[in-house]
């Protein structure tokens, strides 16, 4: 369906080298993201299908870009969300939510801490042949359903050490917010500046072509 192809472009915008042609489906995906961050500050349990939105688009674009590996990651997105879905909408005998905003307990704070560094370094260095796993995992996935998918040819990575930094903490932000931690937040102002930090070092590339994973 043409509408789903990244070459189905809605507006050319000039910035950076050449410009950037964003497609239709990115710019709805993007636009879903963006209203799911906003409903979720606003404490709305329906962010959570305009999130499933967004994965659910953002992986057909990884698909026709042949980020196999990031696309896997969306299923563990889909589910974070669907979950987030139930966790938000439960709630007491007085009709009030089960969940309350609130920050970490300084225990609970400590011990995440302690995974996110453990995983951001073991990322780090592992991160090339991580990805070549997932990427395997999801090629062979896809091919028994019967797409046909041929295995992509993978680049070392530019950037280890920030893409593993962007990797760990999305994950981690994502289960936060699905519990209402207000640290969620924190984490996503992180993830965005170090994403415009390697942006700009890029040039300003397409995210398409300048995502290493």
């Amino acid at each position: 369906m043409d509408f789903f192809s990244t070459q189905n472009i809605l507006i050319h915008i000039p910035l950076g080298a050449g410009g950037y042609d964003l497609s239709w489906i990115e710019a709805i995906g993007t636009l879903a993201g963006l209203l799911c961050i906003w409903l979720a500050s606003q404490e709305k349990v329906i962010n959570y299908p305009f999130g499933l939105i967004n994965v659910v688009l953002f992986a057909v674009i990884f698909f026709q870009i042949q980020l196999y590996a990031s696309l896997l990651l969306q299923l563990f997105f889909f589910v974070a969300n669907v979950y987030g879905w139930y966790a938000w909408s439960r709630q007491t005998a007085d009709k009030q939510a089960v969940l309350k905003i609130r920050w970490l307990p300084l225990p609970k704070a400590l011990t995440w801490g302690a995974v996110c560094v453990i995983a951001i370094g073991l990322m780090t260095l592992y991160i090339d042949p991580v990805f070549a796993f997932l990427t395997r995992t999801a090629v062979g996935i896809m091919n028994s359903l019967g797409l046909a998918v041929v295995m992509p040819q993978l680049q070392p990575d530019a950037f280890p050490f920030w893409d593993a930094c962007m990797m760990v903490l999305s994950i981690v932000a994502m289960i936060l917010m699905t519990r209402k931690y207000v640290e969620n937040w924190l984490l996503w102002v992180i993830i965005d500046v170090i994403s415009v930090m390697i942006f700009a070092r890029q040039g300003f590339t397409p995210w398409r072509l300048s995502m290493s994973f």
